[in-house]
């Protein structure tokens, strides 16, 4: 497409994006050079460019409106889905969205009030209000035609919500139940009871946690008096997973990137300024160690071969630290340790930091005895290496089960603390186990050799 574009071949460019799902002519929009993304959307009929618009990155979706004359503006965002209006509505400037709102339709203009008025990231916030709502008193032919007539304006119909007169949720009948089922029945007395519902203020990881476990397309969402105000389908569902899972790795990054955000796209100065901070966390943390090992002058001094295993002692330390930290994170974020509890999730670490020391412990007592003899096998025994081998070995299992535990632990000190475990990521549980490793092997080294 872009060949034909640089060409001005319009209709040939048009021709091109005609059998093509509206998601990967998406796709291929943002692929081009920003001065045509805007040419090849105008390409688009109108029904298919608000589809379109609703897939493109929130950075394209910004500079597309740039663009736009004021009308065409709204005639996209008009018809928009109003959770996917909102989501925009989130990375766009306040003064941008305060004219759009103010020029929006009524009904649409209410609509999208209503879910920007609920707290970001909460069920409330993504639901859509185009569901369909019945009373339990129809009759499954009455129920078919009522569906025909709101099908167009309704974003949910493999699900019919039953609710009483106050507008609270009763039951819920699915598509397949009601064509499968008798003209002459009523809904009461095909519908399902047993409803799963969550509460708008609801964190939606755990909308998504919900909709998993219970195999659904879409869930209902209930204000405080359980009066059903919307529904979250499935496809944002997955979004929403996307978006965290990229938090989290981000977070656990050190915290170089908000999720929200394109990393690729996004300013330099701004990356640099988001990066530094963390950055220089760690670099005073270093700074500690370093004063630590400048401490042990002396003692160093005296055996300065010690020195020579100490990056081999903290880096397998961070190493297991961040070993135990990530499978912790995600177990917290995807319930999986729920049962557990934290008293044993650590334990159970402890002891597996304690066998993977004990391992790795046994490897090195042998690889260090052996580099201090310069590999020489023949070599008479020398007892002062021998305390240096076994003093590394020793350490290397203390140090692991202190990472361990700490890459442990941690992630479940932050959650009690209202703050996301991803937050205690790789880098600082690393840089945290070097500090105190190197303070356990120097102690561990006054012991043995007695200095």
């Amino acid at each position: 497409m872009l060949m034909l574009l640089e060409q001005e071949n319009l209709q040939g460019a048009k021709a091109l994006l005609v059998p093509v799902q509206p998601v990967d002519i998406a796709e291929a929009i943002e692929g081009l050079p920003e001065a045509m993304q805007v040419i090849a959307f105008r390409l688009l009929s109108k029904n298919e460019a608000i589809e379109v618009y609703e897939y493109l990155d929130s950075t394209v979706q910004q500079s597309l409106i740039e663009e736009f004359k004021r009308q065409e503006v709204l005639d996209i965002v008009d018809k928009m889905s109003p959770d996917d209006r909102a989501r925009l509505f989130d990375e766009l400037p306040a003064k941008i969205v305060r004219r759009l709102l103010a020029e929006l339709s009524p009904k649409e203009r209410e609509t999208t009030a209503l879910l920007l008025g609920y707290e970001e990231d909460t069920a409330g916030r993504i639901m859509t209000p185009e569901y369909i709502s019945l009373k339990e008193n129809l009759t499954v032919t009455e129920t078919l035609e009522r569906i025909r007539s709101l099908a167009n304006v309704s974003e949910v119909i493999y699900y019919l919500y039953v609710t009483d007169t106050s507008r609270c949720l009763t039951g819920i009948v699915s598509l397949r139940d009601l064509v499968l089922s008798s003209p002459e029945k009523t809904l009461g007395e095909i519908m399902t009871r047993d409803v799963v519902s969550v509460p708008t203020n609801t964190d939606q990881e755990e909308v998504a946690r919900m909709i998993q476990r219970y195999d659904l397309f879409a869930l209902p969402i209930v204000d405080k008096e359980k009066r059903l105000v919307g529904v979250v389908t499935v496809d944002d569902v997955i979004d929403i997973i996307e978006r965290e899972a990229t938090e989290d790795i981000y977070t656990l990054g050190g915290g170089v990137q908000s999720g929200s955000d394109n990393y690729f796209q996004t300013n330099l100065l701004t990356v640099a300024r988001r990066r530094v901070v963390w950055l220089f966390v760690l670099l005073f943390t270093n700074g500690v160690t370093s004063t630590i090992i400048q401490s042990q002058g002396e003692l160093l001094k005296q055996v300065v071969l010690l020195a020579a295993f100490i990056p081999l002692l903290t880096g397998t330390g961070g190493n297991v630290g961040a070993q135990s930290s990530t499978v912790v994170i995600r177990g917290l974020n995807t319930d999986e340790i729920r049962d557990l509890g934290t008293v044993q999730v650590i334990w159970r670490e402890a002891l597996a930091g304690a066998l993977l020391g004990t391992i790795l412990g046994s490897v090195a007592t042998v690889w260090a005895y052996l580099l201090l003899q310069n590999w020489n096998f023949f070599a008479p025994f020398s007892m002062q290496d021998g305390f240096i081998a076994v003093c590394v070995g020793t350490s290397l299992i203390a140090i692991a089960i202190l990472a361990s535990v700490a890459g442990s632990a941690l992630p479940f000190l932050f959650r009690s603390l209202g703050l996301d475990p991803a937050l205690m990521s790789a880098p600082f549980i690393t840089t945290a186990v070097d500090v105190l490793g190197v303070l356990i092997y120097f102690n561990i080294a006054r012991m043995m050799l007695q200095l």
